[in-house]
């Protein structure tokens, strides 16, 4: 018999999958009136419970801590991974939801809806004010193509709309098969009529409908978000209306919330919900029973699909793999940020001591680090098989009888679309992770901190120019690696500096006749 504690309120129906088990036992109370919580071996809670090193020391038998929503800044994470305790999610109880909110934002920013609507409560009668617009053969611009964009596409397909789709990692064939027209941002900028983001917001979003992009939009193009705040710089957003560049646009969430930018929520072109998109009676209800059937299956011995932690193993099993583990992650996140085209594979081999230890695990940790920064939901060892999968990609892992002088290797490759992408990655004992090769090119650096990867021409004095520049733009080099395959061919260079390089400073070195191309590289 196990003991389950629900710490916030939850749709009751939606915990039938535990309450209908006869193995376990559920107590419906706030944790801190919960009395003795040793007792209890999963615990449930929602956004106002907070589970802080405080209340994680007294959960000393829990197992599983399950999080009914999306978010998980309510749970101490990582103290959570010490103590051996899994935390899940309901990543995608709310796709449906917030597509429909996308959609029912983008038709009444066209109708002009809600602003109707108040006049009509201020005893006018107006109709000429409110003359919309049609949707359909009008072009829907869509910023990422996850589980939302494509839903959202669905719906917008059945009025008879044009689809364009930016997603950098979004293949060929998921296109196709999805029936969508796969673009660069600079397209859809310069086409859509709508546009709008379903994006994580991370480094490279923040801010992606900024001053510059938004200018090169079309004249009265509409903007939507629901999906993050900062996405949409909300000054440029505001500037680009008071001008009248944008016809309107379409709010659910802010940069601060509950927003405080009320000259842009109050204005007369913007339609403005507070963060609402997934509150829907049915989506309460399957982030409900998403988690419980979590936390049923865990405790009865099954994986957790949605794990955002490191998955459960015997502290044996995990001092084994932990050196290689931490190698593969960063090796999965390094290739994801110079494969910078749709992939459609990653190919895994091991060599040497680490073909011993359990691969799998060390497998699914690359291809986690590798999906990590393209997608808008967390990927972990547990689930970045489904979301590979989801997106197209396929994977697989060989032993290599050769271990290129190491005592272990992992080589891995990521083919694509546009070509392939491969890092060599080792451990040694004394120096920790280290990347050995990249793309054919041998070097030897800790994979960490902030990274300029440079293509160019092995010709005298690349370096000298390379190193004046960022002496100049204030960049300091903590070291650098050089590697080449025949003298005055192609070349790399893998620069550590001390502080994360600007857009600026990735695009001056570009200026070098001699380089080809520049990338930061955060690990």
């Amino acid at each position: 018999m196990y003991n389950i504690l629900v710490s916030d309120p939850v749709s009751e129906k939606g915990l039938a999958p535990l309450v209908g088990d006869d193995n376990l036992n559920v107590t419906m109370e706030n944790a801190a009136n919960a009395g003795d919580l040793s007792q209890y071996d999963a615990l449930i809670v929602r956004s106002q419970t907070t589970v802080d090193a405080a209340l994680l020391e007294q959960l000393t038998n829990v197992k599983i801590i399950a999080r009914a929503g999306v978010g998980t800044d309510n749970i101490d994470v990582d103290k959570a991974t010490e103590q051996g305790i899994v935390v899940v999610n309901a990543p995608d109880g709310n796709t449906i939801s917030t597509a429909e909110h996308t959609f029912a934002m983008l038709m009444a920013a066209s109708r002009n809806i809600p602003q109707a609507n108040a006049s009509i409560k201020n005893e006018e009668w107006n109709r000429k004010a409110f003359q919309g617009r049609e949707l359909r053969h009008k072009t829907l611009g869509i910023v990422g193509f996850g589980r939302i964009g494509a839903e959202l596409s669905k719906r917008a397909k059945a009025f008879e709309m044009d689809l364009l789709v930016y997603d950098p990692f979004l293949t060929k064939a998921r296109a196709e098969k999805l029936g969508v027209e796969s673009v660069e941002l600079d397209e859809v900028l310069k086409q859509a009529d709508y546009i709008t983001v379903h994006t994580p917001l991370t480094k490279d979003t923040q801010g992606l409908l900024g001053m510059e992009n938004i200018g090169k939009t079309k004249p009265g193009v509409f903007l939507l978000n629901c999906a993050r705040g900062g996405i949409v710089d909300e000054e440029a957003l505001k500037h680009y209306l008071d001008n009248e560049h944008i016809s309107g646009a379409a709010l659910d969430v802010f940069e601060e919330e509950p927003v405080t930018n009320t000259e842009l929520a109050c204005h007369p072109n913007v339609i403005a919900t507070p963060h609402i998109a997934a509150s829907t009676q049915e989506a309460q209800m399957n982030v409900a029973v998403q988690v419980a059937e979590e936390v049923r299956n865990f405790l009865n011995g099954q994986p957790a699909l949605n794990s955002i932690n490191l998955p459960a193993m015997s502290k044996e099993r995990y001092a084994e793999v932990q050196p290689f583990y931490d190698l593969t992650r960063k090796m999965g996140n390094i290739l994801s940020q110079c494969m910078k085209s749709p992939a459609q594979e990653i190919e895994v081999n091991y060599g040497g001591d680490v073909a011993d230890v359990e691969t799998s695990i060390l497998t699914r940790s690359l291809v986690a680090g590798f999906l990590g920064s393209r997608i808008d939901a967390p990927v972990n060892d547990v689930n970045a098989s489904l979301t590979a999968k989801e997106r197209g990609i396929t994977y697989g892992e060989k032993q290599l009888h050769n271990a290129y002088g190491y005592a272990n290797i992992v080589h891995a490759v990521v083919h694509g679309d546009h070509g392939s992408f491969s890092l060599q990655g080792t451990y040694v004992k004394e120096y920790g992770p280290r990347i050995v090769n990249i793309n054919g090119f041998n070097v030897d650096f800790f994979p960490t901190g902030h990274l300029i990867y440079i293509q160019h021409s092995d010709q005298p004095g690349v370096i000298g120019k390379m190193g004046q520049l960022l002496g100049e733009e204030g960049v300091n080099i903590a070291t650098m690696q050089v590697g080449r395959q025949t003298e005055g061919g192609d070349a790399i260079m893998m620069l550590a500096v001390d502080r994360e390089p600007t857009e600026h400073v990735v695009q001056v070195l570009t200026s070098i006749d001699e380089i080809y191309k520049a990338d930061k590289i955060e690990v």
